[in-house]
């Protein structure tokens, strides 16, 4: 969703003269390679692909103690690998370990088999995938449960796990939580449309504005171009691409040259996807989880609001639910401040497990 302006966030971050930039970035990629070693006996760093849905995919494991509960991430987008985030996350690895993986048509899985060797990119078949990936961890780790974390467009593929199959979770936790609603609210519409507009944005104005706001009725391209334009007039929202995804994606040192330009042709394959989500409807599929369920978001995110966030998880029933604002935070509110989600997962999340899977 974000291909576009993630695009134009990196042409004002890389903004240097290359032989420069190339030796800055190999210093600090050095330095993060050093703060990402787990070197303890009873840590786990494992990077690797396995068998997903017919299709070699790749996953990460890492945390500092083997005993510590286990956090699958779903990542967003779609196409947004968050492997690029690893240094962000460091410290949560202390306390969890720590799962990410990247989706049919995204990053590592997408480079390894190539554009036309995804197979099939639909909303089903990532929700598939998904519940293979949890399974595959509770196999490898020998777990019985996982806390699923999911991530914007993740979320909405975590959420559905967490409702149908609760004997795989110990707990949900959304971020920049992506509600569906069957179309019924289009607010988020025209509120980018206000905002095209007092920025003086004529030409991506009348394009929106021909689109309609029936998401129903778009294309994986129209979705891409709402996106770009929403994203790129929410102030927040551009600075955390800035300052916490370019930055994370420049200098990870899980990521050479090439695999930079493979994060952003994930964007491209991934978008089919979106049209088949357009009439999703989370109230009606339920709102009822026999899981604990966390909400974390960014007040000022005009992605994915938490005013709609809040209006869903104010009619779920769970065992424990609570909800978190992030202030002064957009969309990406928890890589934006992950010492914030650190003290969320300790004091609110963790307690809530069983006592075999707290860890220390």
């Amino acid at each position: 969703m974000f291909a576009t302006v993630i695009t134009a966030a990196a042409a004002t971050t890389v903004a240097a003269p290359v032989a420069g930039l190339l030796a800055r970035r190999a210093i600090v990629r050095s330095g993060n390679a050093r703060r990402l070693r787990i070197t303890g006996s009873q840590g786990i760093d494992d990077q690797y692909f396995t068998r997903i849905g017919g299709l070699d995919q790749w996953i990460s494991v890492r945390g500092e103690d083997r005993a510590n509960p286990v956090v699958v991430e779903l990542h967003g987008g779609p196409g947004s690998s968050n492997s690029i985030l690893a240094n962000v996350s460091r410290d949560w690895e202390r306390h969890v370990t720590l799962v990410r993986w990247d989706m049919r048509g995204t990053g590592k899985t997408l480079r390894r088999s190539g554009a036309k060797g995804q197979g099939e990119v639909t909303f089903d078949r990532m929700l598939q995938d998904a519940v293979e990936v949890v399974e595959h961890i509770r196999e490898r780790l020998g777990v019985q449960r996982v806390v699923l974390l999911g991530c914007s467009f993740g979320s909405a593929i975590a959420m559905r796990i967490a409702r149908s199959r609760p004997e795989l979770v110990d707990a949900y936790i959304g971020t920049d939580q992506k509600i569906f609603d069957g179309g019924r609210d289009t607010a988020d519409y025209y509120a980018a449309l206000d905002r095209l507009e007092t920025a003086g944005k004529k030409k991506e104005l009348a394009g929106v504005r021909e689109m309609g706001p029936d998401q129903r009725t778009w294309s994986a391209e129209q979705f891409s171009h709402f996106s770009r334009f929403a994203s790129a007039t929410d102030p927040h929202t551009f600075a955390a691409m800035k300052s916490v995804v370019m930055k994370s994606l420049w200098y990870s040192p899980l990521h050479s040259l090439r695999e930079i330009g493979t994060f952003f042709k994930s964007f491209m394959v991934s978008a089919a996807v979106l049209p088949s989500t357009a009439a999703f409807d989370d109230w009606a599929d339920g709102t009822r989880f026999d899981v604990p369920f966390f909400m974390v978001q960014g007040a000022c995110d005009l992605v994915n609001t938490p005013a709609r966030a809040r209006a869903f998880f104010d009619e779920v029933q769970a065992p424990v639910k609570e909800f978190t604002l992030i202030e002064d935070a957009g969309h990406f509110a928890v890589y934006k401040r992950p010492e914030l989600f650190l003290d969320l997962l300790l004091t609110r999340v963790l307690p809530t497990l069983p006592r075999t899977r707290q860890g220390a």
